[in-house]
């Protein structure tokens, strides 16, 4: 017979009774200012890492260097050009040729006194059309102009550039009786550069007015101070430059 003064050996807890509930189930609070609630950490649970601080810099001390900037990567140089067209312009002509390639472009250097010789010889082995002939400034340098010729050959559908170098106030030979083509290059160098060609048949002006002053493609050209001028003078208007 079961003794009735005893109570159950395991009695249900009993709603406020803190001690039957377990730890986890507890999670007591404290009331603060506008009732924000502030957990209180758990009998056993780790305590929390507080976040590390940024250390500050002192007041007056120099700033960390900048990291080194990385060297500008080295570009594409031209390369040496071997090819039995430059062999046998090498054996013609001696040390006033040298032969080059660029990015898969071929161009020879010649020497001005032997250029023209060297032109006639590329159209009689098939470099029957000149595309184009322009210049290109450079101050600083006692050979300021590089002249270039851009010749194609139909026959073997090869492009081959020739340049040479004069000073300031050098003439070259017109090109005009090896190709037709260079009659207008030819002027409108002269045009962009004032450079002068012997013996071409009507060396003007063909792209700007007559009485232009100077030559707009050198490196130290004002050109909207003479775009200006010459609109006053013969317009008679102020430039809109």
């Amino acid at each position: 017979m079961a003794d009735e003064t005893k109570g159950p050996e395991n009695p249900s807890p009993q709603p406020g009774d803190a001690k039957s509930a377990s730890p986890a189930e507890v999670k007591p609070t404290v009331e603060g200012v506008g009732k924000t609630a502030v957990s209180v950490a758990q009998p056993g649970a780790p305590a929390a890492t507080p976040a590390a601080a940024k250390p500050a810099t002192p007041a007056g001390a120099a700033a960390p260097p900048k990291p080194a900037v990385p060297p500008k990567p080295a570009g594409p140089t031209p390369q040496p050009w071997t090819s039995p067209l430059g062999n046998e312009f090498k054996k013609n002509f001696g040390t006033g040729i040298e032969a080059w390639s660029y990015l898969g472009q071929n161009y020879f250097v010649v020497d001005k006194a032997v250029v023209m010789d060297l032109l006639r010889q590329m159209r009689d082995d098939g470099f029957d059309y000149c595309v184009d002939l322009t210049a290109v400034h450079y101050p600083k340098r006692e050979q300021q102009f590089d002249i270039i010729w851009i010749l194609y050959s139909y026959a073997t559908n090869e492009r081959v550039r020739v340049k040479t170098m004069i000073k300031e106030g050098e003439r070259l030979p017109s090109s005009t009786s090896i190709w037709a083509t260079t009659n207008w290059l030819e002027r409108e160098t002269y045009d962009m550069f004032g450079i002068e060609f012997e013996g071409h048949p009507d060396l003007k002006r063909i792209l700007l007015p007559d009485g232009w002053k100077g030559h707009p493609l050198r490196k130290e050209y004002p050109i909207t101070l003479q775009d200006q001028e010459w609109v006053k003078i013969n317009l008679g208007i102020e430039s809109g430059q």
